[in-house]
Order: C-alpha cells, then sequence, then structure tokens
C-alpha cells in the first residue's frame, strides 16, 4: 500500500499497520525510540548506515502516523527529541509477537541443514 492511500479505510488491518513500518528504518527507529526519547543525532549514531534525509523522512512519516512525537525546545543550538507516543507504544506491544516469530524462524533456517 502506498503512502497515498495510507488514509484508505477500505482494507485489510494487517495491510493497514503494514504501511506505518514499511520501508528499510521504521521498525529500527521503532525498536530505538522504545527504549525511551532520543536526539537525531543518537539516532543517527546508532544507525550508522542510515543517512540524514532518510531519518529525516523516516521521523517525518512516524510523526504524520502519530507514532512519533517530536519536541522543539527553543535554545540555542536548537534542540529537538523525539519519543514514541502512546499508539507508537502501542504498536511496539502488537509487533512483539511478530518478532518472536521471526526470531524462531531465524533459528528454524539456522537448523536446517545445508542444501548442496
Amino acid at each position: 500500500m502506498s503512502r497515498a492511500r495510507a488514509q484508505d479505510t477500505n482494507v485489510c488491518g494487517v495491510s493497514a499497520a503494514i504501511v506505518v513500518i514499511e520501508g528499510k528504518w521504521k521498525t529500527h527507529l521503532l525498536w530505538l525510540l522504545e527504549s525511551g526519547p532520543h536526539r537525531p543525532g543518537e539516532l543517527r549514531r546508532k544507525l550508522a548506515e542510515i543517512s540524514e534525509k532518510v531519518l529525516t523522512q523516516a521521523l517525518r512519516e512516524m510523526e504524520e502516523d502519530g507514532l512519533v512525537h517530536r519536541e522543539v525546545y527553543d535554545v540555542l543550538p536548537a534542540k529537538t527529541v523525539y519519543s514514541l507516543t502512546g499508539f507508537g507504544l502501542e504498536l511496539c506491544a502488537a509487533l512483539g509477537p511478530l518478532s518472536d516469530w521471526g526470531y524462531r524462524r531465524i533459528d528454524r533456517i539456522a537448523a536446517a541443514p545445508a542444501a548442496v
């Protein structure tokens, strides 16, 4: 489902959930923000492969979807802090069982005999 169709109410619930976590970085960002508020520089250091542009875009989309709260402090130099909203925390809780399933899949693949 595209971002343009993200507001479509005539879709399956799983599709509606996937649209807010699709992409390479959003699940990583959810995981990091689940531990508490972070400044953008901290997120960049923890996700060294992400560009500043992609980080900003992902955080803006997550804010638009109601998952992330952006707090801008009126100080010099400017200070911005991102944290999860209650809705974002609900999503993290919902993703927990999917994560557990993913780890079981990884274990299953690792235990399977190598195909020759």
